[in-house]
């Protein structure tokens, strides 16, 4: 099996401002293979942004070591792209020049990078709205806009931080369904971190469940719905028994959680 992305024993201890150390991953070993569509599922504060931020190289793992491509991570990679919840975009520079941000941080031809700004844009719908300033669009396209930012550079991984975790439910559907467009086009290797577990049935090939803090590695769900995924995917049978079994084990877990304090 090909492995793009591995997680090796991956632990990690912050201190607060009082002096206290808190114990926010232990022992996360798992791997992604290269194009795989991956959700991280878990309740709040139970380490799945920090999963991210290791891979990333933003922040160190306290222990084990994140790998890619055979090789450990030790810092920010130029083969990865980022996108948060918020949008984070430049407020004032339009659509094209947000996009273009990336290039110019790596240095590469500006006639290239426009033009391949311009392509992103007509990926995510935005052709029209190049040269308007994040603050005339809806949520949703500056979250499509984050996307392109992110694709710029053509980065091989997309980590991706409850992106649509701000928008409103009939958006944040549209918007699941166009990241799969996209995805199914350019078949980078996704890892999302979500709350919504009808958000991971959706779009995911697996889903690692996280536990409550310290943050580990529970199980691991392979989706076994066919591609591709429309709307009308929702009102499938395995679709609604994936989902309910789901929210269940959460249940469970949160109850766990709740006697153990």
């Amino acid at each position: 099996m090909d492995v793009g992305i591995e997680l090796q024993g991956v632990g990690k201890e912050f201190t607060t401002r009082s002096g206290d150390d808190i114990l926010a991953l232990a022992d996360i070993t798992c791997s992604f293979r290269p194009g795989e569509f991956v959700c991280l599922v878990g309740p709040s504060g139970c380490g799945k942004s920090t999963v991210l931020r290791i891979i990333a190289g933003l922040i160190p793992a306290s222990t084990g070591r994140a790998v890619i491509g055979g090789r450990p991570v030790t810092g920010p990679r130029r083969d990865i792209g980022m996108i948060f919840q918020s949008p984070v975009l430049l407020p004032w520079r339009n659509v094209i020049q947000n996009v273009l941000v990336p290039a110019e941080v790596i240095g590469l031809p500006k006639s290239e990078s426009t033009q391949r700004a311009r392509e992103l844009l007509k990926l995510v719908g935005l052709s029209e709205f190049e040269q308007k300033l994040p603050s005339e669009l809806s949520g949703g396209m500056r979250q499509r806009v984050s996307i392109a930012r992110a694709l710029m550079h053509d980065p091989e991984t997309l980590l991706m931080d409850e992106p649509f975790g701000a928008l409103d439910a009939m958006t944040r559907d549209t918007m699941n369904v166009e990241l799969l467009r996209i995805w199914e086009l350019q078949r980078k290797t996704v890892v999302l971190v979500t709350h919504s577990i009808g958000e991971a049935v959706f779009l995911a090939d697996r889903i690692f469940v996280i536990s409550p803090r310290p943050g580990r590695l529970q199980e691991i769900v392979t989706v076994d719905i066919p591609r591709p995924r429309t709307p009308e995917t929702r009102k499938d049978a395995r679709y609604l028994e994936l989902t309910t079994e789901l929210r269940e084990r959460f249940e469970g877990m949160d109850m766990a959680e709740a006697t153990a304090q």
